[in-house]
């Protein structure tokens, strides 16, 4: 049987009597959208991070469309941001008709290198989106100060990051807003597509809440601003909540899991991730590197029957679609260095100690041979 790098299979037949009965909860409720399972996730999920506000959305994509425009960013306006990320961070800059621009990522945490986001700042720039990629946080600090020196605001992408902290301080609520995705992969995902914008600004949360929904307020069919059909689904919602009260339980997994790698490829050609100084990383994936990427990855298919995954192969300002842009293919040397040789062995917290030690011996001895 092939091992993937993610399944959720373990994991329903685990929870699949809570996951159910959040189902039946919703259905037998007689409040299909922006119900009770809704309200409650979003006060939940903001008391987790001990902020004011929480809005569920229908994607992580629309979450930082919305906490885009929500932040008053729109048509001209620079967003500085890596390239080094899924693409939807940049898709959502370019929906809000803003100009990404991209700094180079650090070498060993393959993070944001913020050293190099004050030299791209112009009078156009009006928001530093910092990526908290695979798990860990961006350091923050140099952001938050350029952000007060030159009147910025500061949206954080915590698609990888539920429940990573940085010097102690929670993901998401370090910037003027931050955006969630929980896609089913995530480390807090949903059974479906869902998203959401958390902030502690009142009037963030209220235009959040009317840009989810077509820009009304108060009355139905009374359009304030025009925004969109963006709400999170109450099923969702409701399996969320549940989920929810297990995220640390999850994250202490995948702590365990990636310890095991650590110690089973010390000393070995494999590169394995870095944790930041300051920061507790969560594993939402864990990306290794080595020079030999795609032989390694051939082998363990061909040979072993385990298909391995690349975040990212292609750095966004290499695509077509962001050719516009105008960025060199090597205008950012590191995130291009990189994205030839990284690659995600198994993670998710019911992968279990069997099926991991099969993807040890299996990597150990394709390294072994090289």
């Amino acid at each position: 049987m092939t091992q993937h790098v993610w399944g959720y299979l373990p994991e329903y037949d685990e929870e699949r009597a809570d996951i159910l009965d959040a189902v039946d909860t919703v259905f037998s409720s007689g409040q299909l959208v922006l119900g009770k399972s809704v309200s409650a996730f979003e006060r939940e999920f903001a008391d987790y991070h001990g902020l004011a506000h929480c809005v569920g959305v229908d994607n992580g994509t629309n979450a930082i469309v919305l906490g885009l425009r929500a932040l008053g960013i729109g048509p001209g306006d620079e967003v500085i941001t890596v390239s080094n990320t899924a693409a939807p961070t940049v898709i959502a800059i370019d929906a809000v008709g803003a100009v990404p621009v991209f700094v180079d990522i650090d070498p060993d945490t393959y993070l944001m290198d913020v050293d190099q986001v004050a030299g791209v700042i112009t009078e156009r720039t009006r928001c530093l989106l910092p990526v908290h990629l695979y798990g860990q946080c961006v350091d923050m600090a140099p952001l938050r100060a350029l952000a007060e020196a030159h009147g910025l605001v500061i949206l954080e992408d915590c698609a990888q990051a539920h429940g990573a902290r940085h010097h102690g301080t929670l993901a998401g609520t370090m910037g003027a807003a931050a955006a969630f995705s929980f896609y089913p992969t995530k480390v807090l995902g949903a059974y479906g597509d869902g998203g959401a914008t958390v902030s502690d600004d009142p009037e963030v949360d209220a235009r959040l809440r009317r840009l989810r929904f077509y820009g009304m307020e108060n009355r139905y069919y009374v359009v304030e601003t025009p925004g969109y059909n963006s709400r999170l689904d109450e099923v969702q919602a409701e399996i969320l909540r549940r989920k929810l009260t297990r995220l640390d339980t999850y994250t202490a997994r995948r702590r365990a899991i990636a310890q095991r790698y650590e110690e089973a490829f010390a000393g070995t050609a494999l590169i394995t991730p870095k944790t930041a100084p300051g920061n507790e990383h969560v594993y939402y994936v864990y990306v290794v590197r080595h020079p030999l990427r795609d032989r390694i990855i051939e082998e363990l298919k061909a040979e072993h029957d385990i298909a391995l995954n690349i975040s990212y192969p292609w750095p966004v300002h290499t695509q077509s679609g962001f050719a516009h842009l105008g960025y060199a293919a090597d205008a950012l040397p590191v995130t291009t260095r990189v994205a030839d040789e990284i690659f995600s062995l198994p993670m998710y917290p019911s992968l279990s100690d069997k099926e991991q030690e099969r993807v040890i011996d299996a990597v150990s001895d394709v390294l072994g041979r090289l």
